[in-house]
């Protein structure tokens, strides 16, 4: 009964936090794990240990899948060789570097624990990075490659974290080995989550449309992808983000209007939840490790390590940065033909949103306690100490530095997503007037339902001409009112159909094509409640 009174406990102080993040312009993330601390260090309160298999099998599959599902393929796609630079490239030099730094700073550290510590600490959070962003009107291109980052690097720090802690238990390495090994479990968790995701998608289309099932099944399909590829020994976060964007790409075609509304509508609530417990349970966590680190080092000397490895991680990020978005570009012709010239202050934003979280902590939670019958796994607790400093140096003090650096470096607000949004919804207004002009003239339904409906549109366009306009009441009876529902489903219809071809054409932000269907979806709802269905 305890528990469960800790659990409700924790959702409403996760609410309640939230809510102060949103008016105080804070990324919630750094103000739940600070508040995780204080509620940690209380005496006498009830503590709730972090165990990694509730990390790895719970929260991270749904948090990816979410996180993968709102990805602009297109964007993802234009960006892909940044972000493939950073969740690769950068991934393993953090590693390498973090291990020659902790090999010749912390007496008795070995090379294979060095880089044990390395893979746990290299990859940026990807929930952390999107939440430190929001609101920031920081450049597009700078959210894709972010926010593609995340969904990739993960597995690139697991695999390496995989190969490193078998190198601690068997004492042997063979990097072509390993290599060859990190190529197979990538390419087939991608493969994999793409084959899951194409038998849910038929799963969707053969079954009947019932927006509870259909919800219900976007919640078993990370776990499946997960479990699965797991299961078959690859990597379970790239099966999860190939999955989500498969199936993102094709929600028009299996999803109702009913199940889009639902299933948007809890997913943004459960992804909020479980993102809020899982960075106050990283607070939390604190006791156990300051427990944990018993006598092994002073505590003192354990914190002086783990500060100058969080330089060495967020000096590492900035090196392998600025020398990834500049080297390539003097060297490749290709690559200045083909993508945007960047700015300093760009790559400064890129460079310095490298937050580490939950995946991190859990990866040096899951350390084996033994390394062999007997035998301790060499500095294991003084690991899990000094991932915790480094995910509170970049998470908590880059987190709440990122704004005043953005204010700092002069970036003017992107308004490029707006101007993109205003652009769309004017052509599909015109659309809809030529579609009536073309389809419903000659007397074919009756002037008053064509005028109305033409009203309709044409405010609509003058508002987004001069944001402004008026409201114009029915002139309709009940006869013509069914012509007039008639023709606006046809109309909605004629949309979704204008919005699929510019997804398939890749010619309009992603973003704002949910917005757009969104809508739709809203206003059918509106139209069926309106004929009794």
């Amino acid at each position: 009964m305890h528990e469960l009174e800790l659990i409700i406990g924790l959702l409403v102080a996760i609410t309640v936090l939230a809510e102060v993040a949103e008016r105080i312009r804070l990324p919630y993330p750094v103000l739940l794990v600070l508040a995780g601390i204080g509620i940690g260090l209380v005496p006498g309160l009830p503590r709730i240990e972090l165990h990694p298999d509730v990390v790895f099998l719970i929260f991270l599959p749904p948090l990816l899948y979410a996180a993968a599902w709102n990805t602009s393929w297109t964007e993802f796609k234009a960006a892909r060789r940044p972000i493939f630079l950073l969740a690769l490239g950068c991934v393993l030099f953090s590693t390498g570097l973090v291990a020659v730094v902790a090999h010749y700073l912390i007496p008795d550290f070995s090379w294979t624990v060095a880089f044990v510590l390395g893979a746990i600490v290299s990859p940026p959070d990807a929930v952390a990075a999107a939440s430190a962003t929001k609101g920031l009107g920081v450049n597009r291109r700078v959210l894709t490659i972010l926010e593609g980052e995340s969904l990739v690097n993960d597995a690139t720090g697991l695999i390496a974290y995989r190969y490193a802690v078998a190198a601690v238990l068997t004492g042997q390495f063979v990097f072509w080995e390993a290599s060859l090994q990190l190529v197979w479990v990538a390419a087939g968790g991608a493969a994999l989550g793409i084959g899951l995701a194409w038998v849910v998608y038929r799963v969707h289309r053969i079954t009947p449309h019932n927006p509870i099932i259909d919800t219900s099944l976007t919640f078993l399909t990370p776990y499946l992808a997960y479990l699965v590829a797991e299961e078959l020994h690859v990597s379970g976060v790239l099966a999860v983000v190939a999955a989500g964007l498969f199936l993102s790409r094709r929600s028009a075609a299996i999803f109702t209007y009913q199940a889009r509304l639902q299933a948007y509508a809890v997913w943004n609530t459960i992804v909020f939840l479980l993102n809020g417990v899982v960075f106050i349970l990283i607070g939390l966590q604190l006791p156990y490790i300051l427990e944990r680190l018993g006598s092994e080092i002073p505590a003192w000397e354990a914190l002086r390590h783990g500060v100058l490895i969080s330089l060495a991680v967020i000096l590492g990020r900035l090196l392998w940065v600025y020398g990834g978005a500049y080297l390539p570009r003097l060297l490749s012709r290709r690559i200045r033909a083909q993508e945007p010239l960047t700015t300093w202050r760009l790559v400064t934003v890129v460079a310095w949103t490298g937050m580490r979280g939950v995946v991190s902590l859990a990866a040096a939670l899951a350390l084996p306690l033994l390394a062999s019958p007997g035998v301790p796994f060499p500095h294991r607790d003084l690991i899990l100490f000094l991932t915790f400093v480094v995910i509170f140096c970049t998470l908590v003090l880059q987190g709440l530095s990122l704004r005043p650096l953005i204010r700092w470096l002069g970036l003017p607000p992107d308004r490029s997503l707006e101007q993109e949004e205003h652009r769309v919804r004017l052509a599909l207004a015109t659309n809809s007037v030529e579609y009536l002009e073309s389809h419903y003239g000659f007397g074919r339904v009756p002037e008053e339902v064509l005028s109305q409906m033409k009203t309709r549109y044409e405010i609509r366009i003058q508002r987004l001409h001069n944001r402004a306009g008026g409201v114009v009441a029915s002139r309709l009876d009940s006869k013509h009112l069914a012509q007039y529902e008639n023709l606006l489903e046809d109309l909605i219809r004629m949309e979704r159909e204008r919005v699929q071809q510019w997804r398939a054409s890749e010619e309009v932000n992603e973003e704002v094509l949910r917005k757009l269907e969104n809508e739709l979806d809203l206003e059918e709802s509106r139209l069926m409640l309106d004929r009794g269905y």
